[in-house]
């Protein structure tokens, strides 16, 4: 089981920008342990949604449809971090956000889950 910590989190203005990082444990770090990593989030009485994958070289990554063109994702495996940057942020982007990995990319399963960061943008 993977060890995964999200930071980042905050409160926004609508507009802002946030950048959420989320770093996974040394011990079990690995191409096979998080060959995928991503987010996902989750908002108050909705289910939790996909928001952004990558795969272990960073060549490809995917979003979903109401976050391209805003939200960026990156990696960097000597750090064993993923990071999602966020921009032009609204309301409708407030939720608590998780960071996820697994052993396949895009994630569609993820194995390992983070405790949550929350994300709170304001009007």
């Amino acid at each position: 089981q993977v060890q995964l910590v999200e930071s980042g989190g905050g409160l926004v203005q609508a507009g802002g920008s946030l950048r959420l990082s989320c770093v996974a444990s040394a011990r079990t770090f690995s191409i096979f342990t998080c060959a995928a990593m991503g987010w996902f989030r989750q908002a108050p009485g909705k289910e939790r949604e996909f928001i952004a994958a990558i795969n272990w070289s960073g060549s490809s990554t995917s979003f979903a449809d109401s976050v391209k063109g805003r939200f960026t994702i990156s990696r960097d495996n000597a750090k064993r971090t993923v990071y999602l940057q966020m921009n032009s942020l609204t309301p409708e982007d407030t939720a608590e956000y998780y960071c996820a990995a697994g052993d396949s990319y895009p994630l569609t399963r993820p194995k390992d889950w983070g405790q949550g960061t929350q994300v709170t943008v304001s009007s």
